[in-house]
């Protein structure tokens, strides 16, 4: 990116940009790529792949990330550009990582970061959260078998190409969507199946209360890369000490 060079590097918003540009290059997700654009490195375009054993798996959901002109010391504002169910498009989304939400940003967290999150966030119960939408498990998934075929159209042309760019990539790493829905929780007694890695009991159905389960968020993101791992790991421990109810919430 060539262009960049005309920016400022003193003022630390621009540098710290140019630090997370560096960073995601160097180290990339296999379940995000996100890449600002070359006029404006305050706007990014991104694209996420839909968490594993859930009715989003295999889709590629593009979107678009505004950084404050005082980042990282304010947090960034979301929208969604693909169909998912979870999200509208087009309209800024309430998340407690977004900019809905500054009391509870952290300088150190990063566009990377924010990303981990949105991924986490995506099964969750909507909640009535603004820009948020509460879609059926089979309507989501026929909206992700959708969202393969071409990624969404929107603004200028340079856009366009980046976001292009972006679909080309992600969808050569997209894993196939899966030919059944995941297994739906028992929602009459609130409560889910436990794993069994033996194998030994799959005869028999075992059940968890969800509050025994420790951040389930993270069970969504099982290619992650150890690095994105703890990074969700710290960011959903923050979270949870701040506001329990807004992580799942937003709003």
């Amino acid at each position: 990116m060539e262009t960049m060079a005309k920016y400022n590097r003193s003022n630390p918003a621009v540098k710290r940009i140019l630090q997370e540009v560096k960073e995601m290059q160097s180290n990339p997700s296999p379940d995000f790529m996100a890449l600002p654009l070359e006029e404006d490195i305050f706007e990014w375009q991104f694209a996420i792949l839909g968490p594993r054993d859930s009715e989003f798996e295999g889709g590629i959901y593009h979107g678009r990330i505004q950084l404050p002109s005082d980042y990282p010391f304010k947090p960034p504002s979301f929208m969604l550009l693909t169909p998912s169910g979870r999200f509208e498009i087009q309209k800024k989304i309430c998340l407690s990582i977004s900019n809905y939400h500054p009391e509870h940003w952290q300088p150190s967290w990063s566009v990377r970061t924010a990303l981990v999150a949105l991924i986490a966030f995506m099964p969750t119960n909507p909640g009535g959260a603004l820009g948020s939408l509460d879609y059926k498990k089979e309507d989501r998934r026929a909206l992700g078998i959708k969202s393969r075929e071409a990624p969404p159209k929107f603004g200028s042309p340079e856009r366009q190409k980046l976001i292009d760019e972006i679909h080309e990539q992600m969808l050569s790493k997209a894993p196939p969507v899966p030919q059944t829905l995941p297994n739906v929780p028992n929602e009459e007694s609130n409560e889910l199946p436990a794993s069994d890695p033996s194998g030994e009991h799959a005869d028999k159905k075992t059940l968890v209360k969800p509050q025994q389960l420790r951040l389930p968020t993270i069970m969504c993101l099982k290619q992650a890369t150890e690095r994105t791992f703890q990074e969700l790991v710290r960011l959903t421990r923050i979270l949870l000490l701040r506001s329990r109810s807004q992580i799942m919430t937003g709003c």
